[in-house]
């Protein structure tokens, strides 16, 4: 398995690329179902300058694959991270999230983030009112039923607060995120 540019695929891989996001996030109720949907976010990738994306191949066969949206100066969001359903637990998405923070990294991007819907029931907070008490809820957050939150967590990625009822009621987005750097910043060396 290699990890290439996303801008590198060929037009069929591109078309396969459209397949694996509608397979992946099949059981969530948005899913990019409708006609087209998972074509358009395919293209967005490839056409949009605040865009990027890597792809996991083997030979020629797409495994899966990431983007990233640079929506601020120094944190970008991981949106979407999808993998061949097939190809699930073998390590392709952590490769895809490495190269990933390898890139922000180099380009001084401090924090990743993210949004992770619970839509079917894969975490505790699935039916909740998260309400009074959001960020108390978000720092209890794990997945119960193969939810990727449980994924990111392994990862070392953190709740950082909850939207709730984003999806329906009791059905929250989950917000997460990654320090790329340590923290604080080491001090510079005093002047002689």
């Amino acid at each position: 398995m290699k990890v290439v540019d996303f801008a590198q695929l060929t037009a069929d891989q591109r078309a396969d690329a459209a397949h694996i996001l509608r397979q992946a996030l099949a059981r969530h109720e948005g899913g990019y179902r409708g006609p087209g949907e998972a074509e358009a976010e395919v293209a967005e990738l490839g056409g949009d300058l605040d865009r990027l994306g890597f792809a996991a191949v083997e030979g020629e066969t797409l495994l899966g694959w990431i983007g990233a949206v640079r929506d601020y100066s120094h944190a970008w969001q991981l949106h979407p991270l999808v993998v061949d359903p097939t190809r699930q637990g073998q390590g392709v998405g952590r490769r895809l999230i490495t190269a990933l923070e390898d890139l922000a990294r180099a380009n001084g991007v401090l924090t990743l983030w993210l949004g992770t819907d619970d839509d079917f029931g894969g975490t505790n907070l699935y039916g909740l009112d998260v309400f009074p008490d959001v960020l108390t809820n978000a720092a209890t957050v794990r997945s119960i039923s193969d939810h990727p939150v449980g994924f990111y967590q392994r990862l070392g990625y953190r709740a950082i607060g909850l939207i709730p009822d984003a999806n329906g009621a009791g059905k929250p987005d989950i917000l997460m995120a990654k320090r790329l750097i340590s923290w604080p910043p080491p001090a510079s060396a005093p002047e002689p």
